[in-house]
């Protein structure tokens, strides 16, 4: 319609993310939606959390002035957290943030692909953000396969990519630790096909799911000065709705992340949320072992049903298959009219773990959804 609009942007569709936002589960009828395709932490944060708060909005931020733009607090301490099971330290000059995860990808890629300088490398299936936002600045994305046994890269199929690749060469490789949506950490292998990459290439290592996980390559920054690894505050720590991803990186990747980044791009009530985050972070991050039990209970419970086909998860969510696409499809349409809404994506589906009530309810509306398709 609008002759001033790129033309390719036609060829892309928005991400779109499940309905409800941030105000409750949404509800279909009198159906009470459980909310299980987006890999969030299951717990709200506490009651007395949410109510200091509320007094620091109302007695401390002044909504007429602009956040602090220098992030200077929230880098000391999320330094201060990252420092805790490290030996080499991380300082805030080693720190940027942004409006989540998302804002730091678009970031990266603005800095070193734009202009048809540069095209990024990904492992199929993954976040699809990485292409999404790469596909939205006219950067050019190519893709390579996973083994289908492990989910493993194909490291062959990538090193080829990274050696033929031209006009523009690859400049920016993602990967997740552990991935989204098949839940398996970085081998051995692909740690050291990383490590093996020349420094002309920007290595995005997305510890989205660290806290669960807890593995880490955070402490090989200092000796690859090429890698930056992302994390967030949307999961473990509670914060999905206030949108805080942060950067860790050499100095100089952060000095080019700050020069492209938006000013003010953190509200003050976010920067706000995230210091009493860490602050809290011991009782925030109390819930982990109950969570991974029950991913393992789940797991079990996968694992009988016939036609089902489960990986192993380092994270807090599953992935699962069945034969056929088709069979998928129909599976994902029985949960959501059951009441329990999963991610259909990458040929299989992503299953968050929830609580403990959540989990029982989504396995009785796996074996009714089962039941059902076949």
């Amino acid at each position: 319609m609008f002759s001033f609009i790129r033309s390719d942007l036609s060829q892309l569709r928005a991400y779109m993310p499940h309905p409800g936002g941030a105000s409750g589960s949404p509800v279909t009828g009198s159906i009470s939606i459980d909310r299980l395709d987006t890999n969030e932490c299951p717990f709200d944060l506490p009651k007395e959390l949410k109510e200091k708060l509320a007094w620091t909005y109302q007695q401390l931020i002044e909504t007429n002035r602009y956040p602090d733009g220098s992030h200077a607090q929230l880098k000391e301490a999320i330094a201060q957290y990252t420092n805790e099971s490290l030996d080499a330290p991380i300082t805030p000059a080693n720190i940027s943030v942004g409006n989540g995860s998302d804002e730091l990808i678009r970031s990266l890629l603005i800095a070193t692909c734009l202009g048809n300088e540069g095209s990024i490398l990904v492992a199929d299936p993954t976040f699809s953000m990485y292409a999404i936002l790469a596909k939205t600045l006219g950067i050019p994305v190519v893709s390579v396969g996973r083994k289908e046994a492990s989910f493993e890269m194909d490291l062959a199929a990538a090193q080829t990519a990274i050696e033929e690749t031209q006009n523009p060469p690859i400049r920016v490789v993602f990967v997740v630790h552990p991935n989204s949506p098949t839940a398996n950490a970085l081998t051995t292998a692909e740690l050291e096909w990383l490590r093996s990459l020349p420094d002309h290439i920007l290595v995005v290592i997305d510890e989205a799911y660290f806290e669960f996980s807890q593995t880490t390559v955070v402490g090989e920054l200092s000796q690859h000065p090429n890698w930056v690894v992302l994390r967030t505050f949307s999961k473990a720590f509670r914060l999905a709705a206030l949108r805080l991803g942060y950067a860790i990186a050499h100095p100089e990747l952060i000095v080019a992340l700050e020069k492209v980044r938006l000013p003010y791009n953190l509200p003050s009530f976010t920067q706000t949320a995230a210091l009493l985050a860490l602050s809290q972070r011991q009782l925030l991050l109390s819930c982990i072992p109950q969570i991974l039990t029950e991913r393992e209970k789940l797991l079990d419970f996968l694992k009988e049903q016939q036609d089902l086909q489960v990986w192993p998860s380092a994270s807090n969510f599953i992935y699962l298959r069945l034969p056929t696409e088709e069979a998928l499809t129909r599976l994902a349409q029985q949960l959501k009219e059951l009441g329990t809404l999963v991610r259909h994506t990458g040929g299989g589906i992503r299953l968050t773990v929830g609580s403990e009530e959540e989990n029982e309810r989504s396995r009785q509306h796996l074996l009714a959804a089962l039941k059902a398709i076949n």
